[in-house]
């Protein structure tokens, strides 16, 4: 098994040259992955404009499985874990990160290099006790935003532990939140470390930009604490999370949720739209796998859909000025 390290070393590549490296040779190799990252060219992309942000919709029927993934215990125990090495394709290489994590490609993208990071061992979807790991991988990775769903927010298998990685470049939110959080609420401003709040941006979001991860974590510890106590009778509070490494420091962005998919994932006839919201829908990129969803998807839906899945504002102002109680006596 070899480490991304040391074809880093070996090569003297880049961590970016040797993945799309990577997803070229898979797809030499595999054909379902020749074929799905061939059907990216003929995806389609339409936007909406809101203010001072847009968020695209993406047309990509190879997201199918993904989208209706059956995640409750009766299904995933009656299925293979598809991520477990024994079950996994033959002709999927890895990549090993550390002695914890395979860099996988992804035989279903939404993005041009479209990665899954998985746990060696069949573990529970969790994520603070892997947020080091997150924000480590985001450094190695530049370049590319990594993905956590939580296991009742996006996540296909909420049984194996796992993120994504796609390029930054195709998240609205990569170029819209230097521009966006001078008018965010800040939380805290250091010298290492700045945490903004978002009330305005549909989906409710806390940012964190740091070149420390122990002020991360900080953060994030603060964060998880107090979301959960709001969410009591969940193993995890509902989140997802998008992070990235770019001019040296860290952007993680923390979504708190209150449901899993919205009302029109159930809803029968003309109002019924297969959309199931995970992290990079919440970056701004919506994934519709059905034509009918993309044609009639409109900017009044996604507002809707980002409502129902999202904390309310109450909600959102008292974990925010609870993280800011807290940061307010941290020695950041």
């Amino acid at each position: 098994m070899t480490q991304l390290s040391e074809i880093m070393y070996i090569t003297h590549r880049s961590a970016t040259q040797i993945l799309q490296e990577f997803v070229e040779s898979q797809k030499l190799n595999w054909p379902q992955v020749a074929s799905n990252f061939a059907g990216l060219e003929k995806v389609e992309v339409k936007d909406f404009q809101f203010d001072g942000f847009q968020v695209k919709i993406q047309f990509n029927p190879e997201r199918m499985l993904s989208t209706v993934s059956k995640t409750d215990q009766k299904s995933i125990a009656a299925r293979p874990c598809f991520l477990c090495s024994k079950n996994r394709p033959p002709e999927q290489d890895e990549i090993a990160f550390g002695d914890q994590f395979l860099i996988l490609v992804n035989p279903f993208p939404i993005f041009k290099f479209h990665f899954t990071i998985s746990s060696v061992h069949h573990v529970e979807q969790r994520f603070l006790p892997n947020a080091p790991d997150i924000i480590e991988l985001a450094k190695a990775m530049k370049g590319f935003t990594l993905v956590y769903n939580g296991p009742e927010c996006g996540a296909s298998a909420p049984d194996h532990l796992h993120f994504q990685a796609g390029e930054s470049s195709l998240l609205p939110i990569s170029e819209e939140f230097e521009r966006l959080k001078n008018t965010s609420r800040k939380l805290y401003s250091g010298e290492n470390t700045s945490v903004f709040a978002f009330d305005h941006y549909l989906r409710k979001m806390i940012s964190i930009e740091t070149n420390s991860m122990t002020e991360a974590l900080e953060v994030i510890n603060s964060y998880h604490q107090h979301f959960q106590t709001m969410q009591p009778e969940k193993t995890e509070p509902m989140m997802n999370v998008l992070c990235s490494w770019n001019q040296g420091k860290w952007t993680i962005h923390l979504f708190p949720r209150k449901a899993h998919r919205p009302t029109q994932f159930f809803e029968k006839g003309p109002k019924h739209i297969l959309i199931s919201p995970g992290s990079v829908d919440f970056g701004g990129l919506f994934i519709t796998p059905r034509r009918e969803d993309f044609d009639k998807i409109s900017s009044e839906d996604v507002i809707d859909i980002l409502d129902q899945v999202c904390v309310d504002q109450d909600t959102f102002m008292r974990l925010t000025e609870q993280i800011q109680d807290d940061l307010k006596n941290l020695t950041l």
